[in-house]
């Protein structure tokens, strides 16, 4: 009788069975990492916003007529750029929002037995130029200020600026106008006086004149 011919091997079912455990096995890998990894990224984005995103970083507040705002008592980081400036560790000045384009020629710091202390500039950046007083009202009582632009040929720009009481340093600053003829020919003066009738108390200006008090 001739010989059965071979059968071929036939894996047994485990065998069979295995690369479909091993198929599972890295399925439930994949969902263990995923389900691991949505929290890392949820803490990563953050909570979601309400309203449309705004930017980082926003650009300077342009000057405000007929105000007076608070600035911060620190030394004027802009002096150095500015040799007509403010001189470095001054108390009262300090260039906000002005970039190293802007030109400022200022008077000498001034302080009335009052206790009212006042430095004015002349500004200009581009094609505009204004006038900026800094104060700081030590007297106690609210003061009035007129600050005056003076521009070649005549023409002069006024503002009246209210003086708080707080003693803390603050500006008070005019509209900005386009720059007629030289901006080196503008001046500015600054009068500080008590509310009503009051007496002038102080006197600023951006010339290198010696300061007047009372």
């Amino acid at each position: 009788m001739p010989a059965a011919p071979p059968r071929p091997d036939v894996p047994n079912r485990p065998e069979q069975e295995r690369p479909h455990a091993r198929l599972r096995l890295f399925g439930l890998i994949a969902v263990v990492v995923l389900t691991a990894a949505l929290p890392l990224a949820g803490a990563a984005a953050g909570p979601a916003a309400d309203g449309p995103a705004r930017p980082v970083a926003e650009e300077a507040e342009s000057p405000r007529s007929g105000t007076a705002d608070k600035v911060d008592d620190a030394p004027d980081r802009d002096a150095a750029a500015h040799p007509d400036g403010p001189a470095r560790g001054s108390s009262l000045l300090r260039t906000l929002g002005l970039g190293l384009a802007t030109a400022t020629h200022c008077g000498p710091q001034a302080t009335s037995p009052d206790g009212v202390e006042a430095q004015t500039c002349v500004l200009t950046q581009g094609r505009d130029t204004w006038a900026r007083t800094y104060y700081r009202n030590a007297t106690g009582a609210e003061l009035s200020a007129v600050l005056t632009l003076m521009a070649p040929g005549g023409r002069t720009v006024q503002l009246h600026c209210a003086v708080g009481a707080e003693d803390e340093p603050g500006l008070c600053e005019t509209p900005r106008e386009p720059t007629r003829g030289q901006a080196a020919r503008y001046a500015a003066v600054a009068e500080y006086a008590a509310t009503g009738d009051g007496p002038l108390l102080l006197r600023s200006g951006s010339n290198s004149a010696p300061p007047q008090g009372r």
